[in-house]
């Protein structure tokens, strides 16, 4: 598990000790020893499954290639995690995954634990049949793991509804006669997938920052301009302000992200630059997001990356090295790539004073404490990202009692479930010294351990 994250679940762990009030039951060496459990418990993993696929490719040529699936907790309900298809996947990046969504569904109250998957592989590198037989293969050999009351899969980095439909198909192959519709979750509408599912987490991502910056602002101002809290004077000084925003990826999660602050009507907003693994794009005035989007999805998901093919598409950009948007004088940079891109040699670079970390552990612990100390607020994947894991509940539920929601219900329910969550955690924040991402795993933690104590896990 990442030293960021059992760092983080340790100091929860702390601070709840010391509060006398929870878990009252638990007093003197019994609840040292309660606590000690459950530092060990929520800091490692219940399963670590590996795995060597055998894949023929279309040369003839055999490889193997490694693959995990990850259950960390199941104290809350079935493993629930995304398949990560990545040639830079690790193991102990695997492990940390799973333990954050274990901790992201108890912070939204999503009765799922928390699992994670990965396979070490290019997928721009293989065919369609290869690709294919590598979904196949992954669920034979963990085949035995998974399953809708067991552990639910997911799409992640370098997946899609396709490959969840292969999945599928192949689970319902392996075990005929058994429900199916919830071995897995983000699939396409046709194979019981939810609507909205694959635009979730990039509108949830942004909600996160809307909802902040303006609906919590002006419901709660009395409290923000009574505090000394640095936070709240983060927040303060954006009332009414025209917001400059920075996007790192723009995949399914930084292209959606993008569209909804395009089109944004509570805060006065604008895009003015987005990257991908290639290029860094920028206007001061604000860029096409529309335009955009319509372009990488005719281009394998690709922004431009010349003069010619802006000019031909009448996108008006400069273009930059994509490593230079963490760097860019900007009110916001929401991160939608991968993990650990701010760092300690960069995070001195960052300019932007609220960070969204819409994709998983994108920000390292040295940087995290750096930027807080700063008084620069991250909103962290615990909270913003967790848009795909909630509607993905919300296909589960849809598949077992096979009545569809529309998207515009699926969306509102969304907003519902972040609002409530955001409702519950901001007041404390702003209210308190620690960190929003500490308050989180705080909340998600006391959960876990109730819930834990209750089950008589801890003795």
């Amino acid at each position: 598990m990442a030293k960021q994250t059992s760092e983080i679940v340790k100091q929860s762990l702390d601070v709840l000790m010391e509060d006398k009030s929870f878990l009252p039951e638990l007093t003197g060496e019994s609840r040292a020893k309660a606590f000690a459990s459950l530092v060990a418990i929520l800091s490692t993993p219940n399963q670590v499954h590996k795995s060597f696929l055998r894949i023929s490719l279309e040369n003839g040529h055999v490889v193997r290639i490694p693959s995990f699936r990850v259950q960390h907790n199941n104290a809350l309900g079935p493993y629930k995690g995304g398949i990560r298809f990545h040639e830079t996947v690790q193991e102990d990046e695997v492990i940390n995954l799973a333990a954050l969504m274990t901790l992201k569904n108890a912070l939204h109250d999503v009765p799922f634990g928390g699992g994670k998957g990965g396979v070490i592989v290019n997928p721009r590198e293989q065919s369609i049949k290869e690709l294919h037989l590598i979904c196949k293969k992954y669920v034979q050999y963990f085949s035995d793991s998974l399953g809708p009351d067991k552990d639910i899969p997911a799409p992640d980095v370098g997946t899609s509804e396709r490959e969840m439909d292969w999945m599928m198909a192949e689970y319902k192959s392996i075990r005929p006669g058994q429900a199916y519709f919830g071995s897995f979750t983000g699939k396409s509408i046709e194979n019981g997938g939810s609507l909205g599912r694959r635009e979730a987490t990039g509108k949830g991502v942004y909600f996160s920052l809307r909802y902040m910056l303006h609906q919590f602002l002006n419901d709660h101002k009395s409290l923000l301009t009574s505090t000394n809290n640095r936070f709240a004077k983060t927040v303060l000084a954006f009332e009414n302000k025209p917001l400059q925003i920075a996007i790192q990826g723009f995949g399914n999660v930084g292209s959606v992200a993008a569209l909804e602050a395009y089109h944004c009507s509570y805060l006065q907003n604008k895009v003015v630059s987005v990257s991908d693994r290639n290029v860094m794009l920028y206007n001061s005035e604000g860029l096409d997001i529309p335009t955009l989007v319509k372009y990488t999805m005719a281009h394998n998901g690709d922004l431009p990356i010349n003069e010619a093919e802006l000019n031909e598409h009448g996108i008006k950009a400069t273009i930059h090295s994509n490593y230079e948007i963490l760097s860019l004088n900007v009110d916001v940079l929401i991160l939608a790539a991968l993990e650990d891109q701010i760092h300690s040699e960069n995070v001195n670079d960052v300019k932007a004073q609220i960070i969204v970390e819409g994709a998983n552990a994108p920000v390292t612990a040295e940087a995290d404490e750096i930027i807080n100390q700063q008084g620069k607020i991250i909103i962290p994947d615990i909270l913003a990202n967790a848009g795909g894991v909630i509607v993905s509940y919300f296909e589960w539920l849809q598949g077992r009692e096979t009545q569809f929601h529309t998207e515009d219900e699926i969306i509102h329910m969304l907003y519902n479930k972040m609002k409530t969550t955001m409702e519950m955690i901001l007041p404390r924040f702003f209210g308190d010294p620690f960190p929003l991402r500490q308050n989180c795993y705080i909340h998600s933690v006391m959960r876990l351990s109730t819930v834990l104590f209750k089950q008589g896990k801890l003795y």
